[in-house]
């Protein structure tokens, strides 16, 4: 009999399979009716993540296996204990390691930084950075480490340039290299997960802010993003199995799961961060200050120079859900520094009608026509961002809001179809 590659995953996952599991690298056929089971199956509307789920099944799927965590200071319990002390005090799991990915796995390090090697002190585990690695470099950490199964927890944004997805995607990919398993514990999408949006990468343009061709608002969880990386990128799937949520629905914003928000990284401070952030980070790819060293950075966004015509011309354009501020602030670090710029803040009013990368691309457009100073960065890292040079050549080109986002809607579309295999929740 010549196994199929899904075919060859379903016999793993059967055989490896425990009771908390919701979904395994089966594949979506099989993945979609057991999350939608589990979801029907949860008396109430308490949302319980995928760890609550393993613990409370007694880490079943872990049994018997020397196990490492990926994860930050996002992977915790609803009172705020991280996962890592909760496993590391429990009998029922074997913790072996910890992995740290882009700012550290107790969140030390800012932007472009990670935490080196070095033991825990309040667990004393062996603590390995990831940052910057992937392919058998990775792989290596994890046979040095002497891990049977690789766990992964890290709560994600929505975006497709929020690094921890592309954390996410090298993990497995080095997993599978080194003979270990993969689990990945599941938690809410966090601007929800109805629609993706924006352009999709092309490989050529291929970086640690986009590894693999998705939207760049892709609307999954990691869990799914698991199982889209599987069987649609990775050279060779992984042995995989995600444990899902339950009493998640794709219409829900974060406030709406009862969980505390940790800020995934420094510059990620509230929920409301998040939900602007997949259109607003295209500002780093500018001369323009993204509001990082403020209290609300990708909320405001300026430079020297920028009055009030700004706002004017971005409320102007009708957005939906969402209107412009003019407004003032001195950076405390990074672009500007110490300077005071104009420029705007966002106020999203209508959640629901808010579409971030339609927005940030009408405040690109806006911004290069009224303020003359406008320069992207000589690096062209709006490129990287935005997936390919289209959004820079046609603003350059003076195209407008509705002609840019019309140039990426066939890719979009294409993106949905493949992206609609293996979502888990309704």
């Amino acid at each position: 009999m010549t196994l199929s590659r899904r075919n060859l995953l379903a016999t793993t996952a059967a055989v490896a399979a425990g009771p908390t599991a919701a979904a395994t690298a089966a594949g979506p056929a099989q993945a979609v009716p057991a999350a939608q089971a589990a979801h029907a199956g949860h008396g109430g509307r308490r949302l319980r993540t995928g760890f609550e789920r393993l613990a409370d099944g007694g880490y079943a799927p872990l049994a018997g296996q020397k196990v490492g965590v990926v994860t930050n200071p996002t992977g915790i319990t609803r009172d705020v204990r991280h996962i890592v002390d909760v496993m590391h005090a429990d009998d029922r799991v074997d913790l072996t390691a910890v992995f740290g990915p882009e700012h550290g796995f107790r969140g030390t390090a800012q932007a472009g930084g990670s935490e080196g090697r070095y033991d825990d002190p309040a667990t004393g585990l062996p603590v390995y950075d990831t940052y910057l690695k992937s392919g058998q470099p990775l792989a290596d950490v994890f046979t040095a480490s002497g891990v049977d199964t690789v766990v992964f927890d890290i709560q994600d944004v929505g975006a497709r340039f929020y690094t921890y997805i592309w954390t996410l995607f090298d993990c497995m990919e080095a997993a599978g290299l080194a003979g270990k398993r993969f689990v990945v514990l599941d938690r809410p999408n966090p601007v929800t997960g109805r629609a993706a949006l924006g352009p999709v990468l092309h490989k050529e343009f291929a970086s640690f802010v986009g590894r693999q061709p998705i939207a760049q608002a892709h609307g999954m969880t990691v869990a799914e993003l698991a199982l889209l990386f599987n069987h649609e990128f990775l050279p060779e799937p992984v042995p995989l199995e995600t444990v899902t949520m339950t009493g998640w629905r794709r219409s829900e914003f974060y406030d709406a799961s009862g969980l505390p928000w940790v800020p995934p990284s420094p510059n990620m401070p509230t929920p409301e961060c998040a939900l602007v952030y997949s259109g607003t980070c295209l500002f780093e790819g500018t001369n323009l200050s993204e509001g990082r060293g403020t209290t609300r950075p990708f909320e405001l966004l300026g430079a020297e120079g920028i009055d009030g015509s700004w706002a004017a011309a971005a409320n102007e354009a009708g957005l939906p859900g969402v209107r412009f501020r003019e407004a003032y602030f001195a950076p405390s670090f990074s672009k500007f520094q110490g300077k005071t710029v104009g420029g705007v803040q966002l106020h999203v009013h209508d959640r629901a009608a808010f579409d971030p990368v339609r927005t940030g691309i009408a405040l690109l457009v806006t911004a290069k026509r009224y303020w003359d100073g406008f320069a992207w960065r000589a690096d062209h890292a709006i490129d990287r961002l935005s997936g390919s040079a289209r959004v820079r050549t046609m603003i350059d080109a003076g195209a407008d809001t509705d002609e840019v986002v019309d140039g990426w809607e066939r890719e979009l579309a294409a993106f949905r179809r493949t992206r609609r295999q293996y979502l888990l929740y309704r």
